[in-house]
This record gives structure tokens, sequence and C-alpha cells, in this order.
């Protein structure tokens, strides 16, 4: 670790703004080193508090009773939905769809915590693509899983163009992806009460879940959601 606590492992310019992958010591814990994405110096993701984003994938996975199951994600982030995913001996097959190669290339490149880990696992797959494009479409696979882990919210959105999948008719093109029994969950910071309203419309069971930690950094109470939908 540099002198400054601060290391830069890799750095990218976006259509969505600089890229960085950054590896860093808490200096109010000396000796506990995390790596952090962010985009536009905002935070993206972090390996210290990860506990919504493997909710993410227990919570879909205690909700679908099936077996050789099919999960994509949308989001590849630090890989932690993934790693959570690979830990259920139910799920035969993994894939992943990241908008931004270079976040991809972390992982290919062994640059973030679990790329040994997710790389080992042959059910584990990663390609590059705009996953709300890809489920807007008509559906090539269907999946028993679909999680999403992109945009901060359904209001507060990473990119310009995600607003129709938060919609009704959003929704139902994006259920066309799921098999018989199928799960969409969706990741977000923040309740949305416009966005249940939309679930609704277009599934038949509707679950939202706080997802609730303390963040030891600052010392404060934090709430995530995840929200489950299913006909």
């Amino acid at each position: 670790m540099s002198r400054s606590n601060l290391e830069i492992l890799a750095y990218e310019t976006t259509p969505l703004g600089d890229l960085c992958l950054r590896r860093r010591e808490l200096l109010s814990r000396p000796g506990t080193v995390i790596t952090e994405i962010t985009l536009d110096h905002q935070l993206l993701m972090s390996s210290h508090n990860t506990v919504s984003e493997r909710a993410l994938a227990t919570e879909a996975l205690a909700h679908h009773s099936g077996h050789e199951l099919s999960v994509l994600i949308a989001g590849l982030g630090l890989g932690y939905t993934a790693a959570a995913v690979l830990q259920s001996e139910r799920v035969e097959r993994l894939e992943v769809i990241e908008l931004f190669p270079a976040v991809v290339g972390f992982l290919r490149d062994g640059l973030v915590p679990l790329s040994s880990e997710l790389l080992a696992d042959a059910r584990f797959g990663v390609h590059e693509g705009d996953a709300y494009a890809m489920l807007h479409r008509e559906a090539v696979e269907r999946w028993d899983l679909v999680l999403i882990d992109v945009d901060h919210s359904p209001e507060d959105h990473l990119g310009m163009g995600n607003e129709a999948f938060y919609t009704r008719s959003g929704l139902v093109r994006a259920k066309n992806h799921l098999a018989p029994g199928g799960i969409l969950a969706v990741w977000s910071y923040a309740d949305s009460s416009p966005f249940v309203e939309a679930l609704h419309a277009a599934f038949d069971v509707v679950e939202v879940v706080s997802v609730r930690y303390v963040n030891d950094l600052v010392d404060e109470d934090h709430t995530d959601w995840l929200f489950l939908a299913r006909d």
C-alpha cells in the first residue's frame, strides 16, 4: 500500500464518466484494505459493505424452490452477488451481463478480491452488454432468476435510456425472459412506490425486502431495498 493509503489499480474513460478501480487502507483501521469502484469520483461498489449485494442473491434463491437453476445477473460490480449465487448447489449456470467492458477486465485480470473464486467456477460466465436493452428485446433464452443491480434506484439511473425498464410495459417485456416460476429481483438504495405499483401491474406476486445494516465506517444505520416479483 502506498504511503497515501490509496492505490489506483485501473482507470478508464467511459461514455458515462471516468471509471476507477482503487484499493485503500482504512485510516481508522490500519491493516484493513478494501477495494472500490468509482464513477466520476462517486462510489459505485465497495468490498467493505456487501450485505445487500449478497442478499439480492440469497433472497431470490430462497423464493425459488427449483433445482438446476439458470441465473442471469445484470451488473457485475465486484462480484459479491455472483459469488453468493454460486454458493447454492441448486444453481446449474450463472451468466453475468456487465455494461462496462473495463469492469469485466478488472475481473479477468485478477484485480478484484473474488476474481480467482469466480473464474474457477465452471458454472460462471460473464460478457459485456446492456442488460436493459437485452431485457427489452424478444427472449432468446429464459432464466429461473434474473437479478438486477445496475442503477442506484428506480428513480436514480446510472445512465440514460434505462427508464423504460421500470414501467409496466418494460417489466412485461422483461418477464418474457423468465422461465415458468421465474423470479425477477432488483436492488436499490431507496424504496420506490411507483416501481412497486408497476411491478404489481406486471406480476402476480410482489415482495419488497429491506436490508438493514450498520455502516461502521461512519457509524450509521443504512437500509437498501430489494424488489422481488413473480407470477
